[in-house]
């Protein structure tokens, strides 16, 4: 299945701010919980995603159902086999939503992207377009 360029360069833009929350969360908040024997330590796997504490990322939803429609679920997993505790879950939630909002700005500098609470879980939502034509 292929995509199309524009939407390529767009979830490479959306790697990247979930690679610069990874290590956000890796540098506050790494020695909280001991890290799962089957994950390999922080800046050991080709991807920030797969090493360390977190993993970070996101998924496209059509938002059927939902109060913000489409959007782009945000995932922040606590990768130990520890028990977490809840008022830690909600600490390191907190502080990730917060980088988000903090940074979403200096990566798409040119659409108007938000982050917002849906039920239960955080989406991006606003301008995903990829253009009207293949020369934008």
């Amino acid at each position: 299945m292929s995509s199309h360029p524009k939407q390529i360069a767009l979830e490479g833009v959306l790697r990247k701010l979930f690679d610069d929350l990874d290590h956000y969360l890796e540098d506050t908040f790494h020695e909280r919980y001991p890290l799962h024997p089957n994950r390999p330590a922080r800046g050991k796997a080709a991807s920030v995603a797969y090493d360390g504490l977190f993993s970070t990322g996101t998924q496209f939803t059509l938002g059927y159902g939902s109060t913000y429609g489409r959007g782009y679920i945000v995932s922040v997993e606590i990768r130990t086999l520890s028990r977490v505790k809840a008022e830690d879950k909600q600490e390191i939630e907190d502080a990730a939503m917060a980088y988000l909002r903090s940074r979403i700005k200096a990566y798409f500098p040119d659409r108007e992207i938000e982050l917002k609470q849906d039920g239960r879980v955080y989406k991006l939502v606003g301008d995903f377009s990829l253009g009207s034509s293949s020369n934008e």
